[in-house]
């Protein structure tokens, strides 16, 4: 202790504190106050900052988000526009006022009582892009679609020799043990086959025409029905819709509201919803993210954004339970505005929903949730503006076409989980606008999914630790008969635990209050058939069991499970089923596919699985057509983009025309075919596995710009050391194929230092385009370094005396 003391006069000292140990040269007062709480007044805190503002202080507000500081702008200047502050774009844990400098710093979570977000360092974590191609890794033997040549079978990579030099093919077997090799440039073209598992598909014949007929045949029908969707699509955008005013303060004032910080998905999506909102068309938007992952946020803002325009929102959702949810939800938001929400399902008795009707024709309520009661004729809206559908998938035919009656002119807003393929289809083909929400809200953890047998220990013990860290769980029963029986023996398992029983044949107001007891945490316990599946959101349930598991649909469980991990706390779903061996191998497959995906975010490939296992028929149409067993998933989805593509480019251009790419751009891009003799290869001394070799040369293949190029090469330099010639040769082939496909090069061959440019076939007037009009202009300029000559009567272009891959590129480069 001595020592250290007699070390101290060497440094300058600052202690702080009440008790003071050393002789003081300088003392400093500090004048500094917390930040006082508003609780969400914001007449309280303009008030506030008026006061400091005359006395001469300089305010600062402090928030992590530019859009939190832009909404604070917004209301500032509707309550007092000579009010004036800077902006801070940083997280501070608290504010304050400093008397002596005259600052002012307050900080937005304090102001709007949000929660204040903590960062944490950075936790390995998977990518969140895992393609359809990574989720299924070839194997040798796996069935593969070529989109020129039909279904093979995988054999694996081999070596070839090619004018003395070694490359790598991939190696196709076909009926009657005809061998096809393929280019690793061409790896785009070759799919793993999808279509219902356990059903192997029909190996095509090379050299017969079966399987061009086939996808002919498909690409008419698809066309007839793709012709239907698409005229649907050009009639709502030639409707006259309601273009709602930009963001007013209080819809600024709604969205700082928000407990949680957006997440990057959320924000975008929300964004989207608005612009849509604001064209002067109906809006048709698909917002697509997980359970739990924000949805009814986005839905929330819009809602009350067609409010501020005094429109009338409809919110529809499937079930009776869940217009209680959202009704509760959509009220503590929207509590401080002047708005007014009414609920109708069979909760409700004909005294109160006939004044709800009555309430929603003259105007006086402004958004109605409910289910599918919404569609009858009875219910009249005074201004409908904005139609909110949640999980549509469950709506049942007759439905959907009332719903379709009701949406001619109105705004509509669809919320899905799992999406069925068909709803993605219409997003993914543009006949409806989508916004995904990929990225889980923050600290939330993955659900724990165990498959077990009916077991009463593990019931027992599962229910027992969740109640001890004061949770709620969920048990679902599926069978209403027996679910009292299943009460009385939980009961006897764990006799402290408070249990509440629902299912949809009890009476409306007895079910509404158990429900309502459970979600104010008055039953530890649910026991309840699958009603609890959509949307309920209880933050304190962290258990879920569900017995007889296997009598479920995949994206019934995923819902289901949805229904806990909605907080940050550890979550658990527990599958009983009778013994594997009574199982469906169906049923089977579906429980392993939950307990695989139980990522956060996995209900895409979850609704990717369950295609898999049931097989898709024809997305677009009630016709169960077998397109996709004839062809494969993913070639089906090429022929559909195609076939819709062609519309897009004839019947509908004038709809269509206003695109990012320029209209040269859009009619000829392409596939480029490479061909050539160097030694372009990932050689076995430098990867030795041969499916990461395969993986490689997928992800290579897959790129899309320089940047991703860069980067992997970046990331193999890492995992496997300094790249070799062969592997550099490989990648500025990439970016030949590239500048290729840009001119228009349908195949491009590299032998004997020569390379030939064959021009598109099928594209007439692409020789009247722009683009073939650079390279005759190139030609002309420097005649000595390409030439054009006749072949099958189309031109094909000739660059002799080449050295390297990259005075190809050069050349190429100049006639773009």
């Amino acid at each position: 202790k001595t020592h250290f003391e007699a070390q101290l006069p060497k440094f300058v000292c600052i202690e702080f504190g009440k008790k003071y140990h050393q002789k003081a040269v300088q003392t400093i007062q500090l004048t500094a106050k917390p930040q006082p709480s508003f609780n969400k007044d914001f007449s309280l805190l303009v008030k506030n900052l008026q006061e400091f503002q005359q006395q001469g202080f300089q305010h600062f507000i402090a928030a992590e988000s530019y859009k939190q500081i832009d909404r604070l702008r917004t209301i500032f200047e509707e309550l007092d526009p000579q009010l004036r502050f800077q902006a801070l774009p940083v997280a501070l844990r608290e504010g304050f006022i400093d008397l002596e400098t005259k600052t002012l710093c307050y900080t937005d979570h304090q102001i709007f009582e949000r929660f204040h977000r903590y960062r944490t360092a950075e936790r390995f974590a998977k990518s969140k892009a895992l393609t359809l191609r990574e989720l299924r890794t070839l194997q040798p033997g796996d069935y593969v679609t070529h989109i020129d040549y039909g279904i093979g079978r995988f054999a694996g990579l081999e070596k070839t020799e090619v004018n003395g030099k070694q490359q790598e093919v991939i190696r196709l077997v076909y009926r009657d043990n005809d061998l096809l090799f393929v280019n690793i440039h061409a790896l785009h073209k070759i799919a793993k086959y999808a279509g219902k598992e356990s059903t192997p598909p029909s190996i095509s014949k090379l050299g017969s025409g079966e399987w061009e007929n086939k996808k002919r045949k498909v690409k008419r029908q698809v066309q007839d029905i793709a012709k239907n969707l698409i005229s649907l699509y050009a009639k709502r955008r030639s409707a006259a819709g309601c273009a709602f005013s930009p963001d007013s303060f209080l819809q600024a004032e709604l969205e700082s509201s928000f407990l949680y910080e957006d997440t990057p998905d959320q924000a975008k999506a929300t964004q989207h919803v608005k612009e849509d909102m604001e064209k002067p068309y109906p809006m048709d938007r698909l917002v697509c993210g997980d359970v739990g992952f924000g949805k009814t946020e986005v839905a929330i803002r819009a809602a009350f954004k067609a409010i501020c325009d005094n429109k009338q929102v409809a919110v529809l959702v499937p079930t009776t339970i869940l217009a209680l949810q959202h009704y509760k939800t959509f009220r503590e938001r929207l509590e401080k505005f002047p708005c007014k929400i009414e609920y109708i399902n069979r909760f409700r008795n004909s005294t109160q929903i006939k004044e709800t009707l009555k309430n929603i024709e003259t105007g006086e309520t402004q958004i109605l949730i409910g289910t599918h009661r919404i569609v009858n004729k009875d219910v009249k809206f005074k201004d409908l503006g904005l139609l909110i559908i949640d999980e549509e998938q469950k709506f049942g035919v007759k439905v959907k076409d009332k719903i379709k009656e009701m949406r001619v002119n109105v705004d509509v807003l669809t919320l899905t989980a799992t999406p069925i393929p068909r709803t993605l289809q219409f997003s993914m083909m543009g006949a409806r606008d989508l916004s995904i929400i990929a990225t889980p809200p923050t600290n939330r953890q993955p659900v724990t999914t165990e498959l077990h047998t009916f077991n009463e220990a593990v019931i027992r013990d599962a229910i027992t630790y969740e109640i001890r860290r004061g949770g709620q769980v969920f048990f679902v029963h599926n069978r209403v008969n027996d679910i009292d029986s299943i009460a009385n023996m939980i009961l006897k398992l764990v006799p402290d635990a408070r249990i509440g029983v629902a299912h949809g044949q009890m009476e409306g107001s007895r079910l509404e209050k158990v429900m309502l007891k459970f979600i104010e945490g008055e039953y530890d316990l649910l026991i309840s058939t699958n009603i609890i599946e959509s949307g309920l959101d209880i933050p304190n349930a962290n258990t879920i069991i569900i017995n007889m598991a296997h009598m479920f649909g995949l994206s019934d469980l995923h819902q289901m499970r949805g229904r806990v991990g909605r907080s940050n706390k550890k979550a658990f779903c527990y599958l009983l089923t009778p013994a594997s061996s009574l199982l469906s191998t169906d049923a089977r497959k579906r429980l392993q596919a939950l307990e695989e995906f139980s990522d956060l975010g996995d209900g895409f490939k979850i609704a990717m699985r369950d295609l898999d296992i049931r097989g898709a028929g024809n997305l677009l149409g009630a016709e169960q057509s077998g397109f996709i067993n004839d062809l494969g998933f993913e070639t089906y989805h090429k022929i559909l983009d195609e076939a819709v593509q062609e519309l897009k480019d004839t019947e509908f251009k004038e709809l269509f025309l206003p695109s990012s790419l320029s209209l040269d751009q859009q009619q000829y891009l392409t596939d480029c075919n490479v061909e050539t003799d160097l030694q372009i290869l990932i050689p076995d001394s430098y990867v030795q596995n041969i499916s990461e070799r395969l993986s490689l040369y997928s992800q290579l293949d897959s790129l899309k710009d320089e940047a991703a190029l860069l980067k992997f090469e970046k990331d193999l330099q890492d995992r496997f050391g300094i790249i070799p010639d062969e592997v550099r040769d490989l990648l500025q082939t990439v970016r030949l194929r590239w500048i290729a496909e840009k001119i228009g090069f349908e195949k491009l061959t590299l032998k004997n230092q020569t390379l030939k440019g064959f021009f598109m076939a099928t594209k007439e007037d692409y020789f009247k385009g722009e683009q073939f009009g650079k390279v005759i202009l190139f030609l002309q300029n420097q005649p000595q370094k390409a030439r054009l000559k006749d072949y099958n009567g189309k031109p094909m272009l000739i660059l002799p005396h080449l050295n390297t891959i990259q005075q190809a590129i050069d050349i190429l480069s100049a006639m773009l």
